[in-house]
């Protein structure tokens, strides 16, 4: 579709996103020398682990868009070569609520987060029908719930038993029941959801201790403001921190906010990024079904000539030098069907 001058031009596709691995030639021939165990088995294990690692950072691409769907309601991602989705829910403002200071979860001298709770469910019942059924942090928004004086006070006063919270199947991190803290809230299923994702790109360029704040990468598509840039010397085996204040697609660059105390080579070292799913700031909470349908899915969409649905796996072999690059693909996108049945809280 081609538009007039000065005039954008929209379409709405689903997500299709592949990423690709080049293997030489001498890496092949380790993998056929069936009779020379250290090269075989060691071309073995590192085909199990990139293929491995191949497929799971398309995994994490369907998850993030699922966790940014539930969290903000939107994502856009942008890639170096000028692309840009953009995908936004709508979800009504009176289901994406933030907490004044005073009655922030973490510090909030007024806090409430029984009312707070019941507020949401109310709003969810009264604009879709449908009753919360799940409730989904991390174990930092756990803490927050797990010793808030209130909760506690009902706890020791209630059928529960003082004791029970601290017990069962207790979170690994803060030690505490969730399904406990669930029954009290009259939430079927309160999930604590740790998992993180790591995203890494190569420096494309040097970066000067003490100076450089333009950090140029290979692919800076997944990297986030406000997250934490951790900067590898692989020769050293040493890492340094520093907070991202802005990310360029288009530029291939991230910005920090402060230079490195380390000199890194381009090449050779590399940038990381880990981020939770769930942020550490968010409650969400949702009816699962409304008139006893779902209220989202994952819609697959076909691609390639075959019409593939979700992941697959292929190759494609190159001549002089000889290889073979190994692709993996998947196109869809979450959709979501009741806006109402939603509310997501921040609370820190």
């Amino acid at each position: 579709m081609t538009s007039p001058f000065g005039v954008a031009a929209h379409s709405a596709e689903a997500a299709y996103w592949k990423e690709k691995m080049y293997f030489d030639e001498e890496f092949l021939n380790n993998l056929r020398k069936e009779g020379t165990e250290s090269e075989y088995l060691s071309a073995q294990a590192r085909l199990a682990r990139e293929l491995a690692g191949l497929t799971n950072r398309s995994n994490r691409r369907k998850e993030w868009m699922f966790a940014q769907m539930m969290f903000a309601g939107s994502f856009t991602y942008s890639e170096r070569t000028g692309t840009k989705i953009t995908v936004d829910y709508d979800l009504p403002s009176t289901h994406l609520v933030t907490l004044g200071a005073a009655y922030k979860w973490s510090t909030g001298t007024s806090r409430d987060i029984i009312g707070d709770i019941i507020s949401g469910k109310k709003i969810v019942k009264d604009d879709c029908g449908g009753d919360v059924d799940f409730a989904l942090c991390n174990s930092t928004v756990l803490k927050y719930l797990a010793r808030d004086p209130e909760l506690l006070t009902l706890l020791s006063k209630s059928a529960f038993g003082s004791g029970d919270l601290f017990s069962g199947t207790k979170n690994s991190i803060v030690g505490v029941n969730p399904k406990v803290l669930g029954a009290l809230l009259d939430i079927k299923n309160l999930v604590i959801y740790d998992e993180q994702y790591e995203v890494r790109a190569y420096l494309t360029a040097a970066v000067t201790a003490s100076s450089t704040t333009t950090i140029s990468v290979d692919n800076p598509a997944d990297f986030a403001a406000g997250e934490t840039l951790r900067f590898h010397d692989v020769s050293a085996g040493t890492y340094e921190d520093e907070t991202i204040s802005s990310v360029s697609a288009e530029g291939g660059t991230v910005t920090v906010s402060s230079a490195p105390a380390t000199s890194y080579k381009a090449g050779e070292d590399y940038v990381s990024q880990t981020s939770y799913f769930v942020p550490d700031t968010k409650f969400a909470m949702f009816a699962s079904n409304v008139d006893m349908q779902k209220i989202a899915e994952y819609k697959q969409a076909p691609y390639g000539l075959n019409r593939n649905y979700g992941i697959t796996t292929d190759k494609h072999e190159e001549w002089d030098p000889e290889g073979v690059y190994i692709r993996v693909q998947d196109k869809g996108l979450p959709i979501l069907y009741q806006r109402d049945a939603m509310y997501v809280l921040t609370v820190a």
